[in-house]
């Protein structure tokens, strides 16, 4: 019998990959339904995606890694709804987060979108309104599969279509993870990272410092971020702040985000010590204030005359100072 058959095409989705065990658990429940998936995840200064890598690799999924700092930055400075606890827009975050997902499902022909979300796991941004919002906002509402949670919330249009048999999807709900440990060990999982952690933004120092960036320099730049995860940072005036390295690793990771033309690099010249760095400069009097801040945490003998050897560009001046007293420089620091 001659001719061509006609082929039946094999359903696709997109996985928002975190690479914690929910969004891994997802992955599982739709791959067992023959669904080709491929996994997405998004990197900024505040999250990356190694985590997503180590994951995806070894559950054998296909994960695009997409940096997605261009965009998030305008969202993170006003977002819609708001703040967390710090510094994290966790509802901002999400919607788009899965519109951008959506552009990519269209773009590579997929059916529908999933995510490892469940339902009351986290009270302000996985309760049934925010999670609605979310899927609304960001244009693809009906193509969002959640599969942990998706037998307790609205069909969506994957399983109207028949796509998706609904059935086999999972009714897990609330902050116990009892139901995901039982699956983990049904699938053989056995390694997986712990759910807390991955988002600065979540970190409580280190909202304090973004906050303190964003109040102070409207025109900060990527480096500016990447400042605040390293050092001591002392807030001299509402035009200086200093950054102060606590160990070698700081000191190396302030010396590389240095911009020669720009900044100012201050170390003692005779004793041990860190290397402090005035983003963008300063003047001579604020200068000399954060000489002497150097001075304290360095080896310099305190009540004694120290040499500060600050350079900018390739212009070197040399500053005689004493250690700044401790207790004023810690209502300083940010």
């Amino acid at each position: 019998m001659g001719g061509k058959f006609n082929k039946i095409l094999k359903v696709k989705a997109i996985a928002l990959f975190s690479g914690g065990l929910d969004s891994i658990l997802a992955a599982k429940v739709v791959q067992e339904q023959d669904i080709d998936v491929m996994g997405v995840v998004f990197e900024t200064p505040f999250f990356d995606a190694l985590r997503a890598g180590k994951a995806a690799k070894m559950i054998g999924l296909p994960l695009l890694v997409i940096n997605i700092t261009e965009e998030y930055i305008p969202m993170l400075k006003t977002p819609r709804y708001g703040y967390g606890r710090n510094m994290n827009p966790c509802i901002d975050c999400h919607t788009m987060m899965l519109s951008l997902a959506g552009k990519k499902m269209e773009e590579i022909g997929a059916d529908f979108l999933f995510t490892g979300e469940v339902l009351g796991q986290r009270p302000m941004s996985q309760n049934k309104q925010a999670l609605h919002i979310v899927a609304k906002n960001s244009e693809y509402d009906g193509f969002i599969l959640r599969p942990l949670s998706a037998k307790l919330l609205p069909e969506t249009i994957p399983e109207t279509e028949g796509k998706v048999d609904r059935g086999k999807l999972c009714d897990i709900q609330g902050r116990g993870r009892k139901r995901q440990m039982e699956m983990a060990k049904e699938y053989g999982i056995t390694r997986y990272a712990s759910p807390a952690g991955g988002c600065l933004l979540t970190d409580p120092a280190f909202s304090k410092r973004l906050r303190d960036l964003f109040d102070h320099r409207k025109d900060f730049k990527i480096r500016d971020i990447e400042l605040l995860k390293s050092g001591r940072h002392i807030r001299i005036d509402e035009k200086t702040k200093i950054v102060i390295g606590r160990n070698r690793k700081d000191n190396a990771a302030i010396r590389n985000l240095s911009e020669e033309n720009r900044d100012i690099v201050i170390e003692m010249k005779h004793f041990p010590g860190p290397v402090a760095l005035a983003p963008y400069g300063c003047d001579d009097e604020t200068l000399d204030r954060a000489a002497s801040i150097c001075a304290l945490y360095s080896d310099a003998p305190d009540n004694e005359d120290a040499i500060a050897e600050c350079r900018m560009a390739m212009e070197v001046k040399l500053i005689s100072t004493k250690a700044a007293k401790r207790e004023d420089v810690k209502k300083l620091i940010i």
